[in-house]
Order: C-alpha cells, then sequence, then structure tokens
C-alpha cells in the first residue's frame, strides 16, 4: 500500500437494536403475573414463578421494539410492573439498574 492509498473503516448501526424487558415487581397478583410470564417467555408454570418472586430480573433479552412492548404490556396488564429498554451495549461498563 503506497502513501496516497488511504483505508476508510466504517461502524454499521443496526436499525433496531435489541431490547430487553424487565419485571421490576409482581404486584399483589402473583399467579396473574405467573401466567404471564408464563406466557411471554414458554417456561413451565412451575419454572415461570421463580422469576415472579425474584423480580427485579431480565425477562427476555435480544427482542424486536414491538415484541418487547408486546411482552412489558402483557406483564402489565396482569398487574406487575414491567418494562422494556433497549438492552445495553456490551462492555459499557456496569450494568445500568432496571
Amino acid at each position: 500500500m503506497s502513501d496516497e492509498e488511504s483505508t476508510e473503516y466504517y461502524t454499521l448501526i443496526c436499525d433496531d437494536p435489541s431490547h430487553e424487558v424487565v419485571l421490576i415487581d409482581c404486584g399483589p397478583h402473583e399467579m396473574d403475573v405467573t401466567r404471564a410470564v408464563r406466557k411471554v417467555t414458554g417456561l413451565s408454570l412451575w419454572h415461570s414463578r421463580v422469576p415472579a418472586r425474584q423480580a427485579p430480573v431480565t425477562l427476555l433479552g435480544g427482542l424486536s421494539t414491538h415484541r418487547a412492548q408486546s411482552a412489558a404490556a402483557l406483564l402489565q396488564s396482569a398487574g406487575a410492573e414491567a418494562k422494556w429498554r433497549q438492552e445495553p451495549e456490551r462492555g459499557a461498563g456496569a450494568a445500568p439498574s432496571p
């Protein structure tokens, strides 16, 4: 490569970054929230009870905006406090609090 030639580097930016769904609080209707966790995660009813009781916990990751919004809305309709957010970039430092 001569001095006159140059190399250009580009950073690709994804149009739709991945999102995650965070269950913040189960609320007073634990069984309804457990059923909602089961519906969004595909876990058994028994295994869905664990994250419902361990809130705050990240339930799902790597979702599109629409799927994350839908999952959070389903959890909220069951009485839980849940939100969706963009996943933090890897190696970006400490993980943000839910």
